[in-house]
């Protein structure tokens, strides 16, 4: 599996390098966001886009304890194909997916997603309008 964190996204400390991804999730619980950017391979135009779009963001990334894990189809490991189609996740090809703190997928995309789009779903979320209101 390959993992790029954009460099001012938030880590997972509980996390080993090379942890499978439900570990991944699962660490995240109620603790971070974690947006999984799947593509073929390294060179996917798509995923190329997606990561121009992400990087002029990151503060925005850090702001709302978003993860982000680049996942190449042709490097996964069995056990992480299974789990990503446990997510509804049922092609090698480009595809974009946003897990909640709590777990859930909050959004599926089969583009690149622009950062605004992105926050405004997560500004949307009932948890993350009261770490807003906390934040005042």
């Amino acid at each position: 599996m390959t993992v790029v964190l954009l460099p001012a996204a938030t880590t997972l400390a509980q996390t080993a390098p090379g942890a499978s991804l439900a570990v991944t999730v699962k660490a995240a619980h109620w603790r971070q966001r974690v947006l999984l950017v799947c593509a073929p391979t390294a060179t996917d135009a798509q995923l190329l886009k997606q990561r121009a779009l992400l990087q002029p963001a990151r503060a925005g990334l850090q702001e709302r304890d978003l993860l982000v894990r680049e996942l190449l189809w042709n490097t996964l490991s069995e056990a992480d194909r299974n789990y990503l189609r446990q997510l509804g996740v049922k092609t090698d090809a480009f595809r974009v997916l946003l897990i909640g703190k709590d777990g859930g997928v909050k959004r599926r995309d089969t583009e690149p997603v622009a950062p605004a789009a992105l926050f405004a779903t997560i500004d949307g979320m009932p948890m993350r309008r009261q770490e807003m209101k906390r934040a005042e």
